[in-house]
């Protein structure tokens, strides 16, 4: 296998489940800045031009980071940070799903089409007039995340899982990009603190 590897929060989930549970494959990296995605030969591995891409033996291509991980989960030993039963998985696929289009899309896009949009003008379709509303969406489903969060360690149950690791990735993508999450919000700061300890975040 090879994985595809580049600057940014979708290829930093990936680094991350990788390190969790200390799984090694070859790396390629991709200069996604200087648009390397966006051209051959990297369009003969994903035509959509996304990062990071997992290349298999049988040169088939997985893209999309949250199958990425379900992928490597369920074809290597280790602990499962998808759930052991179908009812975990479906928590952990829901909580993932739901902070993927609730908070990952408008803040990503609010990014793309105001502070980003010298690099991805052109390269995508831009809003430039939708940014601040985006950001705002981002921002009050943080805030609801941080309500669910109150009394608990984690997103789901009572053990770190991917719905976590995906959740921390982008909220310090977020902090990153001008996006951090209001002040306020106590219960995603200790989250944030608790899961920025742990050794995988380094990667």
């Amino acid at each position: 296998m090879q994985f595809y590897n580049s600057m940014g929060p979708n290829p930093q989930v990936v680094r991350m489940f990788m390190a969790e549970r200390d799984i090694e494959i070859p790396t390629v990296e991709v200069d996604l800045q200087g648009g390397e995605n966006r051209r051959e030969p990297y369009k003969q591995i994903n035509p959509a031009g996304q990062m990071p891409a997992l290349e298999l033996d049988d040169g088939s291509v997985i893209t999309e980071v949250t199958v990425i991980c379900e992928f490597l989960d369920e074809t290597t030993h280790g602990h499962s940070l998808f759930g052991d039963t179908a009812k975990e998985r479906a928590q952990v696929r829901r909580w993932t799903r739901w902070c993927d289009l609730n908070i990952v899309e408008p803040m990503i896009n609010g990014f793309r089409y105001a502070e980003g949009l010298p690099l991805f003008e052109p390269r995508i379709r831009v809003i430039p007039e939708a940014a601040d509303g985006l950001k705002a969406v981002a921002q009050d489903n943080i805030a609801f995340l941080d309500k669910q969060l109150e009394g608990k360690e984690y997103i789901v149950g009572n053990q770190f899982s991917f719905a976590d690791l995906f959740a921390y990735c982008f909220l310090a993508f977020g902090s990153m990009i001008g996006q951090p999450p209001n002040p306020e919000c106590k219960n995603i700061a200790a989250f944030m603190e608790r899961i920025g300890a742990r050794e995988s975040a380094k990667a």
